[in-house]
């Protein structure tokens, strides 16, 4: 079995078939190519075993959540080959790694603002985009001028699937600002017909933030975007299909959030938490 040649063929399929972004690719190839390194293949009762286990070892070291991640890529790469190849691997070694569930960090919507007022057209609405409609940075790196309308932008999002956001009225108002700076391209922003890979874009955020004393991601906007919704009364039905999210357990971790407002609101307001004066 050419196991190297069959990585290349599932990269090749996650970033042609299923639309991952080379940045996602990359998050897969690096667990597969450590793989490949340690892994062993042996036959046994008539079945092809793959042993991850001398895998295992070299990644100890790594965090929970590092070695649960690469498990998944190796899983997914052992469920390619039989649905896609029709070539079925025993996976030995792969047991399950507990990963403790952290919360997002989103935001001060006034830390937001703030950097808002003092950003360039181009600026703005990059901050825009990523924190009034939630997208992620590969999203928006990729962004066509001709899917943005006077209403809606298409946002070409994971594993190849589409979403239509609004656009509301401030996005608007920076997306018109800054297409009169910038009027014409493919791309909405690029740099001599090149679209700004997600690193770039990235990396204009965290200056911008940082010019202010905060250290902010684009991911965090993105968190930010969820919280403030759900904080502000929305479905989280409606925050998942804005999201993106494939299932809505995905934005339930967005509910956790806001539970110390909840409590310190809780804490003012009712008559059985309110300090009896002496």
């Amino acid at each position: 079995m050419n196991l190297p040649g069959l990585v290349d063929d599932f990269l090749e399929y996650l970033f042609r078939i299923r639309g991952y972004s080379e940045e996602t690719v990359k998050t897969y190839e690096i667990p597969l190519r450590q793989m490949l390194e340690c892994a062993r293949l042996r036959e046994e009762e008539g079945r092809t075993v793959l042993d991850i286990l001398p895998m295992r070892r070299v990644i100890a070291a790594n965090s929970r959540r590092t070695v649960a991640k690469k498990l998944s890529a190796i899983r997914s790469f052992v469920l390619y080959l039989d649905e896609q190849r029709g070539i079925p691997l025993l996976l030995e070694g792969d047991d399950s790694v507990k990963v403790p569930k952290t919360l997002p960090k989103p935001l001060e919507e006034r830390y937001i603002f703030e950097v808002l007022d003092t950003a360039d057209p181009m600026e703005r609405l990059l901050l825009y985009l990523l924190y009034g409609l939630g997208l992620r940075i590969g999203e928006l790196a990729g962004l066509e001028r001709d899917r943005i309308s006077d209403e809606w932008v298409l946002v070409h999002g994971k594993g190849g699937k589409s979403r239509q956001l609004p656009l509301p009225p401030k996005v608007r108002e920076a997306l018109w600002a800054y297409l009169a700076v910038s009027p014409s391209g493919r791309y909405l922003f690029e740099k001599g017909g090149v679209p700004l890979n997600a690193a770039q874009l990235r990396y204009r955020v965290g200056k911008l933030f940082k010019a202010r004393g905060i250290k902010a991601t684009p991911h965090q906007l993105r968190h930010s975007f969820a919280t403030h919704l759900l904080e502000h009364g929305a479905r989280i039905a409606d925050v998942s299909e804005l999201l993106g999210h494939a299932s809505m357990a995905t934005t339930q971790i967005y509910t956790k959030l806001g539970s110390v407002k909840k409590r310190e609101e809780y804490m003012k307001a009712h008559p059985l938490a309110v300090k009896s004066e002496d």
